[in-house]
This record gives C-alpha cells, sequence and structure tokens, in this order.
C-alpha cells in the first residue's frame, strides 16, 4: 500500500516510501510493455536489475532527509507523469453489446446459415409502377428557378418518362447479380451483402475489405469501384464485401426502435467473423463514414486499416474558434494549407449558409421520419424527386444553377435509377430515414463515440465538393493515427458512384503504407 508523505518522516521510513513509489511504477510500465516483440527481454533485464536495485538502496541510505525528500518529490512526480502518459496511449475501446431487432423475445439458438440471394424482377410489380407513374401529378416550376427550389419540375417530367417508356429493370437486374449476393441472419435480421473474391496473380497479398454506403446510396454505389480493387496489378488485392445498413435495400428493417450506427457496426463485425475474416480493412463515407469509425472503436484489434471519404471531426471549442478567426490570413500559424483556406473560406459562406440550405432534410428525418416517408413510399415520382435531388446538389453545389441539376454529368440515367429501384421495390425509404432519428434525434455530441478517439490507421480522402471540408489539423484530434490525408482533385459525396478509379487510387496507396509498415 502507498505510504503518507509527511515533513516529519523518519530517514528509513522515506527509503521505503521511494522504493515502494519507483516499484508500483515499474511495475506498472512493465506490465504496459510489448513482450511478445522482445521474447528474450524480461529474463535479460531481470538478470540486470538486481544488482542495480542493490546499489540504489545503498545511495537512498546515505542520503540526507532534505534530499531524499526532495527526491521522493521528484521521483512521485515523474512516476505519475509516465503512468498517465501510458494510460493515455492505450488505445480506448467502445462495448461490444448485443442487440435484437425483432418483436419478441431472442431465441436461444441463431441461425449463422449464409444463404445466397438474387435480386429479383416481377411483372406486377413493374404494372403498378407504371400506373403510379402515369398518375403523377406535377407543379410548374417558377420561371428561371432551376434547382435552387430543389428538384426542378420540367426536369423530373424528363425522369419520370424515360424511367416509365425506356428504362429497362429486368437489364438491371441482370447488372445488379453480376457480383453474388447473400444474405444472413444477425440479431434477428436478415443482413444482405455482396461479396466479391478476388482474381489473384502469382505474389499477391488478398485483403479483406468492408465497403459501407450512406444515405440516399446503396451497395450499388460500389459496382463500378469492385473491378479496381479485386482486379489489380500491384502487391495487393482486395476480397470485397459490401453489406446493406439493416433497414435500406435488401437488408431487413429492425422492427423496435434504437437501431444506430453503434449497432449496425457490430452486426458488421459479426457478419466478417461468420465469414470467417479476424482482420480486415474498412472504407465508407456518409453513414458508412460513421459505421466503419465506430467498427474501428469497438474492435480496434480488428481492423487494419480506416479509409474515409467524408470526414467527420472537428478540433473543438477554443481551438476551433482561433483556427477560424486567424486561419483564413495566417493559414501556417492554425495548421491550415492553402488549399484548406479556399475550400473553407469564405467560412460563413461555404460552411453556414451552404449547411443550412442543404440539412433540410435531415431535420425531418432526425425527427418526423415516418410522415415525410409515407408520401415517399406511395410516389415512385415523388421518391425519385427526393432522392435524385441529393446527387445533383451533393455532386457539386453549382449544379443548382442548372436546368438539368447536371444530373448526367457524373452519372447515367439507368444508374440513378436502378438506386431508385432498390428502394421502391423494397420499400425501404421510410426505415432508411428513420436512421436519422436513431442516431440524431438524443443529444448526439455527448454519445461515446464522439468524444472517443479512434487509433487505428486511418487514410482520409477530402473530395472538393463534399458537403464540409474538414483540415487535416482538425482531423488528427479525433483520428491518433492518419497515415494519409489527400487533396482529391475533383468529386463530391458519392466519391466511390462518380469517381471511383481516384477513390481506387487512394483506397491502394493508403493501404501500400500501413502494409510497408507493418512487415518492418
Amino acid at each position: 500500500m502507498w505510504m503518507k508523505f509527511n515533513s516529519s518522516m523518519p530517514q528509513e521510513r522515506f527509503s521505503e516510501f521511494l522504493r515502494r513509489s519507483l516499484t508500483l511504477s515499474a511495475v506498472f510500465l512493465w506490465q504496459r510493455a510489448d513482450w511478445n516483440t522482445v521474447p528474450r527481454l524480461r529474463g535479460e533485464l531481470c538478470g540486470k536489475m538486481l544488482p542495480v536495485v542493490e546499489r540504489v538502496q545503498r545511495a537512498l541510505s546515505d542520503l540526507d532527509p532534505f534530499r531524499l525528500r526532495v527526491l521522493v518529490a521528484s521521483s512521485v512526480g515523474l512516476g505519475g507523469v509516465l503512468c498517465y502518459l501510458a494510460w493515455r496511449r492505450k488505445p480506448k475501446k467502445l462495448p461490444f453489446g448485443d442487440g435484437w431487432w425483432r418483436v419478441g423475445e431472442k431465441p436461444l439458438t441463431e441461425d449463422r446459415t449464409v444463404r445466397p440471394f438474387a435480386v429479383e424482377s416481377s411483372e406486377e410489380a413493374m404494372r403498378d409502377l407504371h400506373q403510379r407513374i402515369d398518375r403523377a401529378r406535377y407543379t410548374d416550376s417558377l420561371e428561371d428557378s432551376r434547382f435552387h427550389y430543389g428538384f426542378n419540375s420540367d426536369c423530373l417530367r424528363r425522369v419520370a418518362s424515360y424511367w416509365r417508356h425506356e428504362f429497362d429493370w429486368d437489364k438491371q437486374v441482370k447488372e445488379l447479380n453480376k457480383f453474388p449476393h447473400f444474405k444472413t441472419n444477425i440479431e434477428g435480421l436478415d443482413v444482405h451483402f455482396v461479396h466479391v473474391k478476388p482474381v489473384r496473380r502469382p505474389g499477391q497479398t488478398v485483403l479483406p475489405l468492408m465497403m459501407v454506403h450512406g444515405w440516399p446510396g446503396s451497395f450499388y454505389e460500389f459496382y463500378k469501384i469492385l473491378p479496381l480493387l479485386t482486379e489489380t496489378e500491384g502487391d495487393f488485392v482486395f476480397e470485397v464485401v459490401c453489406p446493406s445498413i439493416p433497414g435500406y435495400g435488401y437488408s431487413e428493417a429492425p422492427q423496435v426502435q434504437g437501431f444506430s450506427s453503434l449497432d449496425a457496426a457490430r452486426i458488421f463485425h459479426k457478419l466478417m467473423e461468420r465469414l470467417s475474416f479476424t482482420d480486415y480493412y474498412l472504407q465508407g463515407g456518409d453513414w458508412g463514414a460513421f459505421i466503419t469509425c465506430n467498427m474501428a472503436q469497438i474492435k480496434p484489434e480488428c481492423v487494419r486499416g480506416l479509409h474515409l471519404n467524408m470526414i467527420n471531426a472537428k478540433a473543438g471549442g477554443t481551438q476551433t474558434v482561433v483556427s477560424l478567426l486567424v486561419g483564413r490570413y495566417l493559414p501556417f500559424l492554425v495548421g491550415f494549407t492553402r488549399e484548406d483556406v479556399r475550400r473553407m473560406y469564405p467560412y460563413m459562406q461555404k460552411n453556414v449558409y451552404e449547411l443550412l440550405r442543404e440539412s433540410g432534410y435531415m431535420h425531418i428525418q432526425a425527427t418526423k421520419p415516418d410522415t415525410a416517408g409515407c408520401a415517399l413510399n406511395d410516389s415512385p415520382v415523388g421518391l425519385a424527386a427526393y432522392i435524385l435531388e441529393k446527387f445533383s446538389t451533393w455532386t457539386d453545389f453549382k449544379n443548382r444553377d442548372l436546368e438539368d441539376g447536371g444530373l448526367e454529368r457524373k452519372f447515367s440515367l439507368d444508374d440513378l435509377l436502378t438506386h431508385i429501384m432498390i428502394y421502391w421495390t423494397t420499400g425501404s425509404i421510410v426505415p432508411s430515414m428513420r436512421f436519422y432519428k436513431e442516431n440524431l434525434g438524443k443529444d448526439y455530441h455527448k454519445r461515446m463515440d464522439t468524444v472517443t478517439g479512434i487509433s487505428v490507421p486511418t487514410g482520409l480522402a477530402a473530395f472538393p465538393h463534399e458537403l464540409l471540408h474538414c483540415p487535416r489539423v482538425w482531423a488528427r484530434s479525433r483520428f491518433r493515427d492518419v497515415r494519409s490525408y489527400t487533396y482529391m482533385p475533383r468529386g463530391g459525396h458519392f466519391a466511390a458512384f462518380e469517381e471511383p478509379a481516384l477513390l481506387a487510387q487512394d483506397l491502394l496507396q493508403f493501404v501500400e503504407k500501413v502494409e510497408r509498415k507493418r512487415s518492418k
């Protein structure tokens, strides 16, 4: 036990106090050491430390009381600092937890079967869709309003006409099924995922990778990037798993309240374990970025690296205010680069006013998602307007100035309508919107994952037309091991869908950095 320190303590008690203080500090640091990397060091140190300790004890017995008190105070202070620093370096983990997302009690046994799945089309569903499109009512657009009021009605008529008369859903179903689909039941929910194995060349290392979508996207966002990751020329090639978030697309929706990104993260860890992966890379944007960050916080030992194309981090408090006030004029003083300044300023215009313009949907979905969701689930044209407006504006804010919203600058109507069909045919727009309420309905900034740092190797791809820009200096406040930070030359919110080659290139260079360091 610790001995109470006071100025009248006899010299021999001082010596005993100091010895115990030093011993406890040594034991603490001894336990913190990574002895797996130096297997013979423990025995060697034990043999060498004994005579050293005896010499220290003799020296302590020769000190006068004043010098001994000074040494005690210094040793206790140093030991405390060392213990605190060692504690700070230890990665914090979030509890793994468990869940059951069906009405009723959880059964004693769990069906762990992984079942093949295929997307299907039905004539009845297409008849119903066409009838609803034919009955759609439109409102005339205001003169010269373009996309400033939302989805332009004249453009919507053209999209709906293409959907009704030219879009070939059977052809797109074949496109969806070109990669293997599966389902498995986890925590009561049938979880859908695409699992693509690589074309492995001699000498290549196969690395598991999970890619997670967001809203209003789907697993289909990754179809253009999958060949670039599963057929590579370099040292590494990926085996890719793309799940659908529960409540999105072909994953079953929770039947009870409370399903958050933390629960999705736990389910996806269980999915990877069920597929026999012990450690893997993660990649995500939008909600996928939140979920993969949570995965890194829950089981960092399973995450070889985390790559994000949406960066959610702030310096916090006074540092943020000082950075914003000084950064525009003296960026080097606060760690900003010239590119940070170009993307962030004028700050009120690019970060406050733009956020107000683009976050109305979020307030609805975080408070009363079912109200708007019921209308969208009943009208395919309304659903298309609601979702495609995001693919227009979030790709580039300047698309609001165009009559057609710039929809076909980066995407084809077939690709865009395939996303809409995934939501329409599964009736998943309402549960996908509820995900906002489950995550943002309470005080999000006090959630344990928002105040817990991320310690795994991290790669950050900052696309110029992402909704908000996060400088590297701010990112480091949350991500403790940033291995790469790239100012991407073009692209917006839907990175894998817009710029698959750029995203794949950045992911590969990040993985090479991580694997190179792991091999040393």
